[in-house]
């Protein structure tokens, strides 16, 4: 069956003539008689008939006129279903998104405001780094893979979210923001810091070894979200990216600082296979993911300053009065 013919003949029917049904389809008029002898042939029936110098369509013709019709409608919408934005509203799915936990902690009320407006019936469902799970992308068990990540499969589509700082991070009234801060002193505590990947290198580590020094890590945890967790109940010191520590400050009872070395931005990275490269609904997730987490105009409060905040001078008791 050449799903084609239904093509031609559905011009046949709505035009009533060879000659402008080839015209539609841009074909010439033989190329057009021959279909329409495929289609006699396959419908078993003349389907247009001469009368006079027209032809008319024969009652089976006029049967097919209507559900031929809806076919090509349905076939038109299933194809363009994956390109035109405006049938996202419609997307009913769940994507499963592998990220680090600050991004759902940080971003997921942006995330799902924006996904309410466009896409209402989708999900989101994330799910935290796998760092031995390689294979979840190319296996269509997560859509999409969000981290600082650099080894991958080389058919993996990727791209950068955003470039951020690191920045120190330590419960309020913590020693080391007392005096002034040096590579020396924050080396010297001792630090809390989130498990790389496999192959992965520190860029703290690599500025305090370019300084010769050396920090020691008494405990590692899987996301920089409960750095700032173990950070806030203790006198370990965590260094995380900008965005987190901002959005985790307040409740966590944290005080922020600038680090007292070079360390480079880091980059957070989204990664996904290519079979999902022209699906719009991906798309339009992957583009939204970019708006949100590289959004230029997010402005963080200020950081603490690393010279030694003056504590409040007592209050005078007050005189005796007689």
């Amino acid at each position: 069956m050449d799903l084609n013919l239904l093509i031609a003949l559905d011009a046949l029917l709505e035009t009533g003539s060879v000659t402008a049904a080839a015209q539609r389809l841009h074909r010439s008029t033989p190329a057009m008689s021959h279909t329409l002898a495929r289609i006699r042939e396959m419908v078993g029936d003349p389907i247009l008939v001469r009368a006079g110098r027209s032809l008319v369509p024969t009652p089976r013709a006029l049967e097919l006129m209507e559900p031929v019709n809806r076919l090509l409608a349905q076939a038109n919408e299933l194809l363009a279903h994956g390109r035109d934005a405006n049938k996202l509203a419609a997307v009913k799915r769940t994507f499963v998104i592998r990220a680090p936990d600050g991004i759902p902690v940080v971003f997921g009320a942006a995330l799902a405001a924006a996904l309410e407006e466009t896409m209402p019936a989708a999900r989101l469902q994330f799910l935290p780094e796998g760092h031995s799970d390689v294979s979840a992308l190319r296996e269509g068990r997560i859509d999409l893979d969000i981290g600082s990540f650099r080894g991958r499969h080389p058919e993996i589509e990727v791209e950068v979210l955003s470039e951020q700082k690191l920045v120190g991070a330590v419960r309020a009234g913590h020693p080391l923001l007392q005096g002034r801060l040096t590579a020396k002193r924050y080396a010297a505590q001792r630090h809390v810091t989130v498990t790389l990947r496999q192959g992965e290198t520190s860029p703290v580590d690599a500025a305090l070894e370019e300084e010769n020094l050396a920090r020691f890590v008494a405990l590692q945890v899987p996301s920089a979200y409960g750095a700032l967790v173990v950070a806030s109940r203790s006198q370990l010191v965590a260094t995380v990216p900008e965005r987190t520590a901002r959005t985790m400050r307040a409740g966590f009872g944290l005080d922020l600082f600038e680090l007292p070395l070079q360390v480079p931005t880091v980059s957070t990275v989204m990664a996904w296979h290519p079979r999902h490269g022209n699906d719009a609904a991906h798309a339009w997730l992957r583009d939204c993911l970019k708006r949100v987490l590289g959004d230029p105009n997010w402005v963080p409060p200020p950081l603490v300053a690393h010279e030694t905040r003056q504590p409040a001078k007592p209050r005078a008791k007050p005189g005796r009065h007689r």
